[in-house]
């Protein structure tokens, strides 16, 4: 629809072909090791957010080094009628590996350890705002780097060029639950603690000295860093790591409050995530381990 919208008046046609194409993920700290069993290119090269075609099973796809995780990962795009050949065929060769299917429940907590904001979640998009306090600019959601203002003309622009210079009065940032305090809250009311296993999503309060500074727009147990996290807006003074502040917590039915700290973002980023393989030589077989070099 956005493609159709800004193609007015273009000598320009545009095709529909969402439902032709299939695209598997495979994420983990294995993802290299499985994949470049199944597949006709070099992927030690790879570098992070870029990609290359290639082959598997005689079909031709396109390998990505992208995903909706904070770990290592591979996207692999390719028309639909081949899914399920090429997802019995990573299945096989990741047994050794511990390879497990995995659905929307584990990649939101996935996503909410590698910091990725989800749109209609953790921001509103522009065409859903009702009113100035529900728009966000990209400066405002940790996308400023993708913005750049040196080119002549582009969509948003001028609007952009407008708030450049000027800091965001508010900023998406990492939260931390205090475990010490959370627990406590429980224990006065008898109970043990409970921690949600599948992420949660919606606006609680987050306040400073009682005094409501921000919200939180998802947030769960993180069984990667074994923490309760969270991510929120708050108002930009408050943005700064270390920084203390309280988030509402509800336990029996009754609201509470209770400490967390900023953190930056991401909550979970290990090297390999952007880090390239060196080509084993021919004479001896390298490790994962052996292979990684930090860029």
């Amino acid at each position: 629809r956005w493609l159709k919208l800004n193609a007015l008046r273009m000598d320009v046609s545009i095709e529909e072909v969402s439902e032709q194409i299939a695209a598997l993920a495979l994420q983990g700290p294995n993802a290299f090791e499985i994949l470049r069993k199944i597949v006709d290119l070099d992927l030690s090269q790879l570098r992070f957010f870029r990609f290359k075609p290639g082959k598997i099973l005689e079909v031709p796809v396109i390998i990505s080094r992208t995903g909706y995780t904070g770990d290592l990962g591979y996207e692999i795009w390719f028309r639909a009628a081949h899914a399920e050949a090429i997802w019995d065929l990573l299945v096989e060769k990741g047994k050794g590996f511990g390879i497990k299917p995995a659905g929307m429940l584990a990649l939101d907590v996935a996503r909410l350890e590698a910091g990725f904001i989800l749109l209609e979640v953790d921001y509103i998009g522009a065409e859903k705002a009702m009113i100035a306090s529900q728009k966000y600019s990209p400066f405002e959601i940790g996308l400023g780097w993708t913005v750049d203002l040196k080119k002549d003309h582009f969509v948003g622009s001028k609007a952009l060029r407008e708030l450049n210079g000027r800091a965001p009065s508010r900023q998406i940032v990492g939260l931390e639950i205090n475990l010490s305090d959370y627990e406590y809250l429980f224990r006065q009311a008898g109970l043990p603690p409970q921690f949600p296993i599948a992420a949660w999503r919606g606006g609680v309060p987050v306040y400073k000295d009682e005094k409501q500074v921000g919200h939180a727009t998802t947030g769960g147990w993180s069984p990667t860093l074994k923490k309760y996290i969270t991510l929120a807006t708050v108002e930009q003074e408050f943005n700064q790591t270390g920084t203390q502040l309280e988030i509402e917590a509800t336990v029996n039915y009754a609201r509470k409050t209770t400490g967390v700290t900023v953190v930056q973002l991401p909550f979970y980023d290990p090297v390999r995530k952007r880090a390239i393989f060196a080509s084993s030589n021919g004479s001896k077989e390298t490790t994962s381990a052996e292979r990684l070099e930090k860029i």
